[in-house]
């Protein structure tokens, strides 16, 4: 495939992830100490809720940690389904399904959603219920899947269902990977006594495809610095122009009014990348909604012109490089990015493009490409 011969050529002059075969080696001194206790945890578990990406479904497993999760009662749970393309999702559910694997995909925000998971883990509990006092639910996954968001969605739930138990600590939730560093535990119900137990996201020591890396890296499981804001840009870029996806979106500018306000001519508040994340305690004012959204059609357009009007071919990776080159000072201006010092103009279009995919503004993702019959889990 053309986007791991970019990826592996590495866009970004001199840019490597690491000498022996591109290997990305992220691997803070906790996850070590957390993998085993992860190891030692899963042993006295009933049951493990092991949550992935919706957005890459099978690149976000922690491929150390298979061997012992398909062991146990397990159940994947696709989280960040809202940021994910809903018809690529329910083929990757039906692969999963396919292979005697429950799976079902949730929004860790969402209160029904969560319930749906809660009620496939008390059925699959049913049979030890009854002969087990205490139950034990493992939660686990690699950084930044929604572990924490998960587990507070499943208090709320549990407060609800169990108003005589004690009041739950929530558990931190942190825009940056790794924010859980130890493995605590939380009982969600009585008679028999069932507990979740959190734990922090882990890694494997270093991710030997580079691809994998990229992806698990565009999704926020690896922090930008280790690979590089630009990089991530170019190889998200890469993808969208070998997929066409850019051609998809001209039917967001036909049929628009002529006399339709251009963004330009309206006033625009001050803008910063925290603008794009979002604000749960705070609504933004119409004008500011309008501005980031007629720049996020900007961005649409530019991606869409640069890809309609290339003559060169997109599997070739010395044209996918021209094409991207071109993106990027589309990008500039679509942005508003200032003129300045190429660099740091490049890194400041990187960062902001890439948070328009973080929070699904540039629409619905999966990153992973749809399962063969033979993949594994």
């Amino acid at each position: 495939m053309v986007t791991k011969k970019v990826a592996k050529k590495g866009l970004i002059g001199g840019m490597s992830f690491a000498k022996e075969a591109g290997a990305i080696n992220w691997f803070p001194g906790h996850m070590a100490a957390a993998t085993r206790a992860i190891r030692s945890r899963l042993k006295l578990s009933d049951l493990v809720i092991e949550v992935r990406d919706a957005r890459i479904p099978l690149s976000s497993a922690n491929e150390d940690l298979q061997p012992q999760l398909s062991a146990k009662r397990r159940i994947i749970a696709l989280n960040k389904k809202d940021l994910a393309n809903p018809n690529v999702l329910n083929k990757w559910t039906h692969h999963f399904e396919s292979k005697k694997q429950d799976c079902v995909a949730i929004n860790a925000h969402s209160r029904s959603s969560v319930k749906k998971l809660l009620d496939l883990v008390e059925f699959k509990l049913k049979e030890v219920i009854a002969r087990e006092p205490t139950l034990l639910v493992m939660v686990v996954g690699v950084p930044n899947v929604g572990k924490s968001a998960l587990i507070n969605s499943v208090h709320q739930i549990a407060a609800t269902r169990f108003p005589v138990q004690d009041r739950l600590k929530r558990a931190t939730v942190g825009p940056l990977p790794g924010v859980t560093q130890d493995i605590a535990g939380f009982k969600i119900a009585h008679r028999p006594s069932i507990y979740v137990l959190d734990s922090p996201g882990v890694l494997v020591p270093n991710i030997p495809d580079i691809e994998t890396g990229l992806k698990l890296a565009l999704s926020g499981s690896v922090k930008d610095s280790v690979v590089g804001e630009e990089r991530l840009a170019q190889y998200f870029l890469a993808i969208l122009n070998t997929r066409g996806t850019p051609l998809h979106w001209k039917y967001l500018f036909e049929g628009r009014n002529e006399g339709s306000a251009h963004p330009d001519s309206i006033d625009k508040p001050s803008y910063n990348l925290k603008d794009l994340r979002h604000q749960r305690s705070k609504q933004p004012d119409s004008s500011a909604v309008h501005y980031v959204g007629g720049m996020i059609s900007e961005v649409q357009r530019s991606l869409y012109t640069t890809l309609s009007e290339f003559d060169g071919d997109t599997e070739d990776e010395n044209d996918l490089e021209c094409l991207i080159e071109q993106q990027f000072e589309a990008l500039q201006k679509a942005l508003k990015v200032s003129t300045r010092a190429s660099s740091e103009a490049r890194l400041m279009v990187s960062k902001k493009f890439l948070t328009l995919f973080r929070t699904g503004r540039l629409g619905p993702f999966i990153l992973d490409d749809v399962p063969e019959t033979d993949m594994s889990l």
